[in-house]
């Protein structure tokens, strides 16, 4: 016989703009608690602790008493809804610590042959290797997208001892830190957001490379100097960037683009060109890869 449970779970996947709505209906039908998680992987940046992160894609989740009928409140909140409710998901939980239940989902996660990224909370599986701690939430997604995991991957098999690197569209700065803890000499990081510029400098002291970074808005950037610019944004600003990104790689460095979909590697490819070469394609579960190196002797 399966043991008792202690707890009743109702959650709904809805857009940023119907979150608030649900909240309240949860709240409205007796929640104990009502909790929000990203469900497509997105970073976001908060700079006020208090206000509710909101992702494009958001889990809304209820907890309510183990003896509460599932159905009642769906059907409740249902007939007070203005449009289409999304399909529920009901769990059965068991009672626990809740405010410590969070991290159980999360892990270090390895990327290539000596790179970690780790939370704070757990201790390094390879204490020898190269840690990156970083906490995953609002300022780092899971960390499992294959766009980072790639671009990680790739890092970790370069000999970046004294490089200079830009990580442009810095995010949490988790590309610039990894760089930095692999031996790169100094990196640069940009972002058109401010919040995110913030996360990027507080990991980067929280990682003891703050010294060696400098987070500053796009513009600002000393041009033609980096020996590796990275750059893992989404193919339209890749492709608006192409002259931008060219004019910050050095003239043996490297341009490390990624944020495409296969099927957008031709048209990214194509609009740097004029001053690259690609020297890797790798895609993983759709998502692409691209190394371009400038033309010339040795390459």
């Amino acid at each position: 016989m399966p043991a008792p449970m202690a707890w009743t779970q109702i959650k709904f996947q809805v857009t940023a703009d119907q979150a608030d709505d649900l909240v309240a209906a949860l709240e409205d039908q007796g929640a104990l608690s009502v909790t929000l998680a990203d469900a497509g992987d997105e970073p976001q940046y908060q700079s006020d602790p208090l206000a509710a992160p909101l992702w494009r894609a958001t889990w809304v989740s209820g907890l309510f008493a183990a003896d509460t009928d599932p159905a009642e409140v769906v059907n409740d909140i249902t007939a007070a809804w203005s449009g289409t409710l999304p399909e529920p998901v009901v769990e059965f939980l068991p009672d626990q610590e809740w405010e410590l239940a969070w991290k159980d989902g999360f892990e270090a996660l390895g990327f290539g042959r000596r790179l970690w990224v780790v939370p704070h909370w757990l201790e390094p599986p390879q204490p020898a290797a190269v840690n990156v701690r970083l906490d995953p939430g609002l300022a780092f997604g899971t960390g499992t997208h294959p766009t980072t995991a790639l671009c990680l991957e790739w890092l970790d098999g370069q000999a970046l001892e004294g490089a200079m690197v830009v990580d442009y569209g810095c995010g949490s700065g988790i590309l610039a830190i990894a760089a930095l803890r692999l031996g790169a000499a100094r990196a640069w990081a940009t972002d058109i957001d401010p919040r995110a510029m913030e996360a990027t400098a507080d990991n980067a002291r929280q990682n003891d490379v703050g010294q060696r970074i400098q987070v500053i808005p796009p513009g600002e950037i000393p041009g033609r100097g980096a020996d590796v610019v990275l750059a893992n944004i989404l193919a339209g600003p890749l492709v608006d960037l192409a002259p931008t990104l060219e004019g910050l790689t050095g003239p043996a460095g490297t341009l490390l683009l990624s944020g495409l979909l296969e099927e957008q590697m031709r048209e990214v490819e194509a609009a740097y060109a004029p001053w690259f070469e690609a020297t890797s394609r790798v895609v993983r579960d759709g998502w692409a890869l691209l190394v371009l190196e400038r033309p010339g002797p040795g390459r």
